[in-house]
């Protein structure tokens, strides 16, 4: 039997009640077969400073390091703060994409997001395309996952409540799982020792 796909999941937001990592603790129910997911908070990681990373990268920026290199591929769920990309994310892909061997270079990466708004974090996905072009991350084109009025799609617990919503999640899984297996093919990603 194969190995599962290892999917390691970041969401954009801190808060506790964030509709973004509710949406991407029910990502777990729609993993189609093969493919498993962690998620890493990204609570501990410290404000970029170079002063810092020049003494050597902080526990929780090197822990998120060796789980970007050792997943198959990654989920990244994000709100849109003034029309771009939520500085925890940001910060964390900045620790992150430092040399040496930064991790997100040729990684299979879907993104989506959840907002109350109308346009579902569009503009802070076009954003993180953007970044992921520099650090050559292999995004997911379609489908795209943009959870508008996401207060009508998620109850008090944070639990999906929209089942549309959830077949266009789990689309996209099922996407990524071949889009890697694609990559794979290719050459373009090494599978996991």
């Amino acid at each position: 039997m194969a190995t599962p796909l290892q999917i390691l999941g970041l969401s954009g937001s801190l808060r506790k009640k964030s509709y973004n990592t509710a949406a991407l603790r029910a990502a777990r129910q729609f993993l189609p077969d093969g493919m498993a997911m962690e998620i890493f908070d990204l609570a501990p990681i410290p404000i970029y400073n170079e002063d810092i990373r020049e003494q050597g990268f902080p526990e929780p920026v090197q822990a998120l390091r060796n789980r970007i290199a050792a997943a198959d591929a990654m989920l990244i769920v994000s709100p849109e703060y003034n029309y771009s990309i939520p500085g925890p994310l940001k910060n964390a892909i900045d620790w992150v994409s430092r040399p040496p061997n930064q991790p997100f270079d040729g990684k299979p990466i879907a993104i989506m997001g959840a907002t109350p708004g109308g346009i579902g974090t569009a503009r802070a996905q076009y954003h993180l395309r953007q970044v992921f072009v520099y650090l050559n991350g292999m995004v997911l084109n379609r489908p795209e996952v943009m959870i508008a009025s996401a207060h009508a799609k998620f109850d008090e617990q944070g639990n999906l409540t929209d089942g549309a919503t959830g077949e266009h999640i789990q689309k996209m899984l099922i996407a990524l799982a071949d889009w890697t297996h694609r990559l794979r093919q290719g050459g373009l990603v090494e599978a996991r020792a």
